[in-house]
């Protein structure tokens, strides 16, 4: 089943003397469950395709469908990680992952105990009532994907997620973030500059082109269930040759 479709999005940013075409008829579909990576030269529009998605902007042209509708309420479903985890420091973990839920006045006693189950499933309820600042890099980058979770949203937008991690953290948090939205079987949409992160993370990549950006490839990683977790696909075989064919088609559409 197609969770989201993007129809032929175009997006022209306009000032008082000049358009700058950002985005020109890009058409893809997700599948449910799936996770895809876009990734594109630095400038191409990855996150305004990203925030096109989620409803925070208006495209020039085109649409996006989730569940097979346009209707507004269907982009209530969508939940979105940015690049910094955006936690609180006067707030307790606790109180930073029922944020979300206060602000759509959606607490319950049901919503409780998902976040309670979320925060115990993911090592992290003996924190509850630590503050951010007290937490590694990586435990707040877990805490901000519960605080999405919570919602219950059908799919997830992720904006760099681990940019602000030193390699190893970025690395190790990488199989924690993937194993929380296999087990909890959510779409996912990830922008990312880091191409080895895309491949172990993804099912699908979509290459973007330099500005104006188009399609230029639409790939399926496929790696079997020896290498089903990030860090174990890059022993795979294949992550050499994704890599390489992804480097390469970035290379061609290069400034």
């Amino acid at each position: 089943m197609i969770k989201v479709e993007i129809n032929n999005i175009c997006m022209n940013y306009h000032s008082l003397t000049a358009e700058t075409p950002a985005l020109a008829d890009i058409s893809f579909g997700v599948q449910e469950g799936h996770f895809l990576s876009i990734v594109g030269p630095s400038g191409c529009g990855k996150s305004t395709l990203l925030n096109i998605i989620a409803g925070l902007i208006s495209p020039s042209s085109g649409e996006i469908k989730i569940n097979s509708s346009t209707d507004s309420v269907s982009f209530l479903k969508i939940g979105y990680m940015f690049q910094k985890d955006q936690l609180f420091d006067w707030l307790t973990i606790w109180d930073n992952v029922l944020l979300g839920l206060k602000i759509n006045h959606s607490i319950t006693a049901s919503n409780k105990e998902l976040v309670k189950r979320l925060l115990i499933s993911y090592n992290l309820w003996e924190f509850r009532d630590h503050h951010p600042r007290e937490l590694s890099g990586g435990m707040r980058q877990r805490v901000a994907l519960i605080r999405t979770l919570a919602l219950s949203p059908e799919l997830l937008l992720l904006d760099e997620p681990f940019s602000a991690l030193d390699y190893q953290t970025r690395l190790n948090i990488s199989d924690e973030v993937y194993e929380i939205i296999k087990k909890e079987k959510k779409t996912t949409i990830m922008v990312t500059h880091d191409i080895a992160e895309a491949i172990a993370m993804s099912d699908e990549i979509i290459i973007l082109s330099k500005r104006p950006a188009v399609i230029v490839k639409h790939m399926t990683l496929e790696f079997g269930e020896n290498f089903s977790y990030p860090l174990k696909r890059r022993e795979a075989p294949k992550f050499s040759i994704y890599f390489n064919e992804i480097w390469k088609e970035l290379n061609n559409n290069a400034d």
